[in-house]
């Protein structure tokens, strides 16, 4: 009787011992399942950081941003590179994205807009580049890193040099679905017609800065109603968002609503439109009051 009772004091203990494995082991693939998943974040939104080049270079650091479409590991976007308002390139991107290993590779294609100083020439990019997540729950936590050089190691003149160099990048928005119900500040404010701009493109590129002294002012932008930015900071950076222009629907309405006045009202934006080979610049003005509406008419031909 007794050895019976060690026999089975034995298997109990044998037991939990198993028990005990298989919850460490349930634990560790659950954790490892769970990383999967957060590591294998999708890439679509806005990236903005800073690039370096070479001490040579007409702007040894300046801002950067990638917007970025990313669909079974093929990515396709675009890069605008800039200083300030008055001097930057924007120029289509295309790649592909590894999740095992967390890769991107990236390459600059055609230049869609410049504007920058006469002595400097643009430079065609290949980034090499790796997706990190920090421990931390805030959108910026999200980071995209790595190196540059061009191909052809001269910039697109053929003849100035484009020596390599880094880049750091991280999040600024994520691809979501906003809600399109209008907001209480497009039925209680009103409207006010800054411009019309008639153009024969199949897409507006709009980017939207703070005008003048980074003050606090926050936005919310709507196209057709429809909310497509909502209570982001004006900053030196831009906001960008794209307005198709469509045939079957001529009129587009864009309009930005003044969340708050800053520290120094109204709540003011300089808005930078690009469509096919023009460019506009227009200054906007919200209130308490009123929004700002730019509206944009198709015409075939112009």
């Amino acid at each position: 009787m007794q050895w019976l009772d060690l026999d089975t004091r034995s298997n109990n203990w044998l037991f939990l011992c198993y028990l005990s494995f298989m919850r460490y082991l349930f634990a560790a693939f659950f954790l490892l399942f769970f990383t999967q998943i957060t590591v294998a974040q999708g890439l679509d939104g806005r990236w903005s950081g800073r690039l370096v080049m070479a001490p040579s270079g007409c702007f040894a650091v300046y801002n950067i941003e990638f917007t970025i479409q990313e669909k079974d590991g093929r990515i396709t976007g675009i890069a605008h590179h800039f200083s300030d308002s008055f001097n930057y390139v924007r120029k289509n991107i295309i790649g592909t994205y590894s999740k095992d290993s967390n890769v991107l590779i990236i390459e600059e294609k055609e230049i869609v807009d410049f504007k920058i100083r006469e002595d400097c020439v643009p430079c065609t990019k290949l980034y090499k580049l790796t997706y990190h997540k920090g421990s931390g729950s805030t959108i910026t936590d999200e980071q995209i890193r790595g190196s540059w050089s061009s191909p052809a190691s001269k910039a697109t003149d053929g003849k100035a040099s484009c020596d390599p160099g880094t880049i750091v990048l991280n999040r600024q928005t994520k691809a979501v679905t906003l809600p399109s119900t209008k907001s209480d500040n497009l039925i209680d404010k009103k409207n006010i017609l800054v411009r019309e701009i008639r153009l024969d493109s199949s897409l507006a590129q709009i980017e939207l800065f703070d005008n003048g002294q980074i003050d606090g002012d926050t936005v919310s932008v709507y196209v057709n109603n429809r909310s497509v930015i909502y209570k982001q900071l004006l900053r030196s950076q831009p906001i960008t968002f794209s307005v198709p222009i469509d045939p079957k629907r001529p009129v587009q309405e864009v309009v930005m609503v003044g969340e708050n006045l800053g520290t120094i009202p109204p709540n003011t934006a300089l808005m930078i439109v690009s469509a096919g080979k023009e460019r506009y610049q227009l200054y906007l003005t919200a209130d308490e009051k009123s929004n700002a509406l730019v509206r944009f008419i198709y015409e075939k031909g112009k």
